[in-house]
């Protein structure tokens, strides 16, 4: 029976792995297209759609949406979690966090220099923007440390595990959507950030992994069987 789990999580993660290449694959594609500028017919008339739909309400809606995937605020959530996990002493759960999320970030930034690409302007925005467009922070982070979140509660959640994750993949959703909604990004830049954050969070969840299973495998100590047993002093 335990080989038997041991081969199901094998083959789980040699697909995670296959699902993190075509997702690379993805991303290539993508990118090679955005550089071609040949998404720019598909990405306007997206947003030029999702303009027509603003009303006062929705605004705040997404205003609210889009401040949960600020990277400072999500940068913050994760030094937190860490800082918790550290002094309860679940050190892989906290580390992989701390570079789980710095890592998210850097890239974010590398590939944003990277590809140099401009923010839409096609109306008036209501929050401000800097650096450039692709891929989406907001996409990319969220989805990381949103993600890895999600997977650490689910892990110890059982029972919620689907209800955990489903509630997870909307809020990564909704969070994306409300920056093509505020006209921020172009619907490829949330793609695309949605790809890379999520290669990084298998790449994350699979050295957590590894690293676990390491601890357990080392030999438990055996000082109390070698000290002197004392049960029978007076």
């Amino acid at each position: 029976m335990l080989s038997q789990i041991r081969s199901l999580i094998s083959i789980i993660r040699l697909a995670g792995l296959a699902v993190a290449a075509f997702a690379m694959w993805g991303f290539a594609t993508i990118a090679e297209e955005v550089l071609e500028k040949e998404t720019d017919a598909f990405d306007t008339s997206i947003l030029l759609y999702l303009r027509s739909l603003h009303t006062p309400v929705r605004d705040r809606v997404m205003l609210g949406l889009t401040f949960l995937g600020e990277p400072n605020l999500l940068l913050m959530l994760s030094v937190s979690l860490g800082m918790v996990l550290w002094v309860r002493k679940h050190h892989s759960e906290a580390t992989t966090i701390a570079v789980t999320g710095a890592g998210a970030i850097g890239l974010n930034l590398l590939l944003k220099q990277l590809f140099s690409r401009a923010r839409p302007q096609l109306w008036e925005r209501r929050v401000d923007v800097r650096f450039y467009s692709f891929p989406s922070g907001h996409a990319m982070i969220s989805m990381v440390i949103y993600g890895l979140l999600g997977y650490l509660l689910g892990e110890r959640f059982p029972k919620q595990r689907w209800w955990i994750y489903s509630l997870t993949v909307v809020l990564v959703a909704a969070i994306g959507f409300s920056r093509l909604y505020l006209g921020v990004h172009w619907p490829t830049d949330v793609i695309a950030g949605y790809i890379a954050g999520f290669v990084w969070l298998i790449a994350c969840i699979f050295s957590l992994q590894v690293w676990k299973q390491f601890d357990n495998s080392r030999p438990v100590p055996e000082e109390n069987f070698l000290s002197p047993d004392r049960s029978n002093d007076c």
